[in-house]
């Protein structure tokens, strides 16, 4: 039984191995190549098509040829953690983040992008829901204690990834950064907000609390940005958390 066993597991490794990478690993003796083909064929054709309708915009980056060679590595190189298909963009990124060897036909903002797409598509299947107990969603988010949807994602960026496609890829990022604010409303519909510097700031201090209301974080806001008049940030910022409100990028205010 331990010697049938052992052979077991060697042909199960030997099987999974050729169906990896069958261009460099013979299949199991015994195999007829057709039925082989089969495995081969549905495992990748299935891998392929799932980040293709994940990463439509970096798909289309590339050539053909270099896309297949790149997904080809993914799944030779690579260990998934997960084995669900949903989880597979995940894990896709955490390969071209973590054990991806960078090549010449890789965009130089294909981390970014593969980023965004991929917080787009975490957003859209994600089974967290807008708070009901202690929040109340018609608040004032000014003079009440805001707070942000656990759906709503501030980010930051070297490159426009928002821009990015065919025909539009810069070589070098710009000056400034990307700011964006990526959330899912209440009508269970994916949206992006472009933002800036200080309405990032503004939306990381209403995640980080949990007792000030609005005003306060709005004037620790114009503090840290040694703004000669405090009175015009709490007035803008007034107006950006009612628009967050109504946007969903704020789930209400604490009760």
């Amino acid at each position: 039984m331990p010697e049938l066993a052992e052979n077991l597991k060697a042909l199960q490794q030997r099987f999974t191995s050729h169906i990896r990478n069958p261009g460099e690993i013979d299949a199991p003796e015994g195999i007829e190549g057709r039925r082989m083909k089969i495995y081969n064929d549905l495992i990748y054709n299935n891998v392929e098509s799932f980040l293709s309708g994940g990463f439509p915009v970096l798909r289309s980056l590339y050539r053909d040829e270099d896309w297949h060679r790149l997904v080809r590595d993914f799944i030779v190189s690579y260990r998934c953690a997960s084995p669900y298909f949903l989880e597979i963009s995940q894990e896709f990124l955490n390969y071209l983040m973590n054990e991806r060897q960078a090549s010449p036909v890789d965009p130089p903002f294909a981390l970014e992008l593969a980023h965004y797409e991929w917080v787009e598509l975490a957003l859209d299947v994600a089974t967290e829901t807008f708070p009901e107990d202690g929040v109340d969603p018609e608040g004032d988010p000014v003079e009440g204690v805001p707070v942000i949807s656990p759906l709503a994602m501030n980010l930051q960026y070297r490159y426009p990834v928002h821009e990015i496609g065919p025909g539009r890829e810069p070589d070098d990022p710009p000056a400034q950064p990307t700011f964006l604010v990526v959330y899912r409303n209440r009508e269970e519909r994916v949206r992006f907000l472009e933002s800036n510097a200080a309405t990032a700031r503004l939306l990381e201090l209403v995640a980080e609390n949990t007792d000030r209301s609005g005003r306060e974080l709005l004037e620790q806001l114009a503090g840290e940005m040694n703004a000669e008049s405090v009175t015009s940030v709490v007035e803008f910022g007034a107006r950006m958390l009612s628009e967050f409100l109504e946007q969903d990028i704020l789930a209400g205010c604490r009760r």
